[in-house]
Order: structure tokens, then sequence, then C-alpha cells
């Protein structure tokens, strides 16, 4: 059965950041996720989910100034300290808010790093914040992102992720597959989705080109959505899209899995 989560940084834009959750209540989901919860005190969240009777499923660690471009700490060598504060922040919401997935983002590292040095940071780093995760409950999420849309960013295809989380040997590192991303940098989704079935908890989505709402673009949705089922895949998927108007005006699409 298709579950799917509201990512409130990209649907709802239309209210305020804590007005979303009861939007997306009123929309028919039952789950949510956003990049960052750390403007806001976690009690605060905790009481528009708990008033929506919406469960958290998945928000980043920090991922230092977003405003200013950056993308993510994990595989920057002059920020690890930086890094594993964060982690010790991002585990005190996932408790707080009963999440159970958190997402390690790569980042963009500065021109001139080796990129060795960077890989074998974001390894380090994932082997740190792993099994911190674990004792909160939450899995450690590694997502590619393509490359069109954040040149330089550092994991940008499955093989790569993949490579990653052998390096960093930890039951509890494990890959997030952003459907939109993939389609743009590897395609082939169904066989790649077949083949590590086992190693990804949670999906994100959008449709290609365009990064709006299934059923505008190029990817097949409702065969994804289907075969995803039929391997028994039983979480979320993040609705990580920008709508193409307002958000309620785009929702047919999920009409037969909402509510």
């Amino acid at each position: 059965m298709v579950k799917l989560a509201a990512n409130l940084s990209m649907m709802f834009n239309e209210v305020d950041m804590l007005d979303r959750f009861d939007a997306a209540a009123n929309a028919g989901f039952k789950g949510v996720e956003y990049l960052f919860p750390y403007d806001f005190p976690a009690e605060q969240i905790k009481e528009r989910l708990d008033k929506n009777g919406l469960r958290q499923v998945l928000f980043d660690l920090p991922a230092g100034d977003w405003d200013a471009g950056e993308r993510g700490l994990g595989a920057l060598p002059d920020r690890v300290n930086e890094f594993r504060d964060g982690i010790g922040k991002a585990i005190e919401y996932a408790l707080a808010l009963d999440c159970g997935l958190l997402t390690c983002l790569a980042g963009i590292p500065p021109e001139g790093t080796d990129p060795e040095l960077a890989t074998q940071t974001l390894v380090d780093n994932m082997a740190f914040a792993a099994p911190l995760a674990a004792d909160a409950g939450a899995k450690l999420l590694l997502e590619p992102i393509n490359t069109r849309d954040i040149p330089g960013y550092l994991i940008s295809t499955t093989e790569q992720g993949i490579s990653i989380l052998d390096a960093v040997d930890h039951e509890n590192a494990w890959l997030q597959y952003d459907i939109y991303h993939m389609q743009i940098m590897e395609g082939d989704l169904a066989p790649t989705i077949k083949r590590l079935q086992d190693r990804i908890p949670h999906f994100q989505l959008a449709d290609n080109p365009g990064r709006n709402e299934p059923g505008t673009g190029e990817i097949n949705y409702p065969y994804l959505f289907s075969f995803i089922d039929g391997l028994g895949y039983d979480g979320w998927i993040g609705c990580e899209y920008k709508p193409a108007g307002l958000t309620e005006d785009g929702l047919g699409w999920a009409a037969a899995y909402l509510g």
C-alpha cells in the first residue's frame, strides 16, 4: 500500500511553515517530512503533529548555511566538528518528534578539495553518526542528488551511494532513493529499485523535467507505485516536488492514495 508523506519544505508554501502541518492533514496526508526542523522548538512541531494525527517521517541533518548555497556537511573535511555537533542536535529533535529517518547530506566540497579526502570524510562522518542514530531509534540515510540542480554535489548516483555505505560498513547506514534525482542521473528506475530494495528504507518523488507533481513529466508513476508496492515495500514515499500551481489544485494524482 502506497503511503505518501507531504514534504513541507516544498508543498503548501501558500501558508507559513507551522500551518503547513494543518494543510497537509486537511489534504489527507498521514505523514510529513521536510528539510530541517531547527528553526522551531521541537515542542511546537510536536504540537502540530499531534493535533493533526501526523507521523513525522524524515528530516535532514544540519547542512550548513543553506541560504548561502551550502548543501550539507558530510563530505567537508574542514567542518567535521560542526557535522558531529549537528548529529547531536538532530537526534534531540528525532527523539522529541518520534522520527525514524535522518538524512545525511554529503554536500559540495570546497574547490580544490582532494576528492579522496572528501569521500573519506563522508565515510568517517557516517560511521560516527550511524550508531548514534541507531541508539535513538533512527535510520541514517545517504541521498544521491543530481548534479544538474546542485553542481558539484559529491554523491550523485546510486553506485556512489552504495560504495559509501559499503565503506561505512554499519547496519544502520542506508540509501535514500529520490526517483526524480535518479531519473536525471541514471534512469533505469525499476531495475535499480529492485536490485537495491533491501537497502532503501525511504523514497522521494517528483516528475521530470520541472520537478513538479507526478503526471506533469516523463516518469510513469502509476507503474512505479505498483512496482514498488509489489516488492513489498511498506515505508513512506516523500512528495518532494514543487507544485506547478497551488498545492491542493495539483493533488489529483494522489487522490487514490490519500484520505
